[in-house]
């Protein structure tokens, strides 16, 4: 290109002007063909223009490639850390339901082991029913033997994402940046317990008032009870999921990084 623009130059200075001994380049007139026979000589193209392509993703376990298609298909959930005023640390556990985005828990303690997800685990299973799938990262309390056990017997399916690809569970990072930015951020807590509160009336506060523009500028709560069908361990065989409960489109998730 460097080669072809000083050639155009040479042939520009070379073509003889109105007034002699001096440069018009104002009034130099190019001969297209003469252009078009340097560009050929050249060896140039004008590129082909190319569409974007948009990667799914190599992970069979990312909300891309596995989407949740009706409430109770996939669950997520993970940890976000923070600590109160002395110092000490706090874990919370948020457990979200993909396809209604409600926040079905979001536990808080100084610590939580894989027993202790067990346990919340179970409390959800009874009162929601098991959802088909959940998924979360590789750490140590979600790809404990006891977790995994636990949910092979309960028939949920894991769903582990690539090590350091949070993009891969973009419903639940999402969650927790603004749960970050909204709560965590902005308040000091002194004690579990007051974290205990004050988080229970943000996760109620997201699911009953906050509309989602995905969820057609529903509430989590408005599209669930819209979708609800019979309790899981109370429908009889052959039962169809009512129309309200099919798949509907959902819009891309869009991924906040945070800093836990």
């Amino acid at each position: 290109m460097i080669r072809f623009c000083v050639l155009l130059a040479l042939y520009i200075v070379k073509t003889p002007m109105n007034s002699p001994g001096k440069t018009n380049f104002a009034k130099v007139q190019i001969n297209v063909k003469h252009v078009y026979r340097l560009w050929r000589q050249e060896g140039l193209k004008v590129p082909q223009t190319q569409r974007k392509t948009r990667r799914l993703g190599s992970s069979d376990q990312g909300v891309v490639r596995r989407r949740a298609e009706h409430v109770n298909h996939v669950w997520c959930y993970d940890f976000v850390k923070d600590q109160t005023l002395d110092g000490r640390s706090l874990k919370f556990l948020p457990i979200e339901d993909e396809y209604t985005r409600e926040c079905l828990a979001l536990e808080v303690a100084r610590s939580i082991t894989a027993a202790d997800v067990i346990q919340v685990l179970q409390y959800l299973f009874e009162v929601r029913g098991a959802p088909q799938f959940i998924r979360s990262d590789n750490g140590p309390e979600f790809i404990a033997h006891a977790i995994k056990k636990y949910l092979a017997e309960s028939g949920v399916a894991t769903l582990y994402i690539e090590p350091g690809s949070p993009w891969q569970n973009a419903y639940i990072e999402s969650f927790n940046s603004r749960f970050r930015d909204e709560l965590l951020n902005c308040e000091l807590f002194t004690s579990v317990q007051e974290a205990t509160v004050i988080s229970s009336d943000y996760r109620s506060d997201y699911n009953h008032q906050r509309p989602h523009s995905s969820l057609g500028y529903r509430t989590p709560a408005e599209l669930a009870a819209s979708v609800a069908g019979p309790p899981v361990g109370l429908r009889p065989a052959g039962y169809v999921l009512p129309a309200a409960q099919q798949p509907i489109e959902h819009e891309e998730p869009t991924l906040i990084t945070t800093g836990t």
